[in-house]
């Protein structure tokens, strides 16, 4: 939908609403950087089994579960929606990481690889329905990588453990752009708005 098709309540409602999340820029700053150190310690740690890995999967998906529920009371009603559905996709994907930690790695794949096919198809769509925002883009790129990653994964290459490693911490480096992006998104929103 163009600004042309847009009724000026509409432009006002979203003026608001973007001005009452850009009070808590910061919140998506911080845990964007959390989510590059994440990643960083998860490149730089010896992972040796499915299992270990299995686990800290499952802590990142409940992080992310927990990261999507605090969104939720400064979404619009469409996108509380959304990100309540995606918090109970990630935790669903946690706890089965965490029921069977010892699967094998065509287990622990598939999970991953859904994983990133539902959080890289949520960033494509809300990249492309925020088009015209600093860093839209930024966001668009990186839910493509990540559903690439999710195929990548759910084509089962190689059955090594390192690639469980570099899933992972994709994962968090993904997470971590995207909260970046969105946090600065917010900052550029509120200096607009100010008088």
């Amino acid at each position: 939908m163009s600004d042309v098709d847009r009724t000026e309540e509409e432009r006002i409602r979203d003026a608001e609403l973007m001005r009452q999340e850009s009070r808590y820029w910061w919140i998506f700053l911080v845990t964007g950087a959390f989510w590059l150190l994440f990643s960083v310690a998860v490149f730089r740690f010896e992972w040796s089994t499915v299992s270990s890995i299995s686990i800290l999967f499952g802590v990142v998906m409940i992080a992310a579960a927990a990261e999507e529920v605090l969104r939720v009371p400064g979404a619009s009603t469409g996108w509380k929606i959304a990100h309540a559905a995606l918090a109970v996709a990630f935790v669903v994907i946690g706890v089965v990481s965490f029921i069977h930690p010892g699967n094998t790695f065509a287990a622990l794949a598939g999970v991953m690889s859904f994983y990133f096919v539902v959080s890289g198809f949520f960033d494509v769509f809300a990249a492309l329905s925020s088009r015209g925002t600093e860093g839209w883009w930024l966001r668009l790129a990186a839910g493509i990588a990540e559903l690439l990653l999710g195929f990548w994964a759910a084509g089962d290459f190689g059955h090594k453990t390192i690639l469980l490693v570099v899933w992972v911490g994709a994962a968090a480096l993904a997470r971590g752009i995207t909260q970046l992006v969105f946090a600065f998104a917010l900052r550029s929103a509120k200096s607009a708005s100010l008088p």
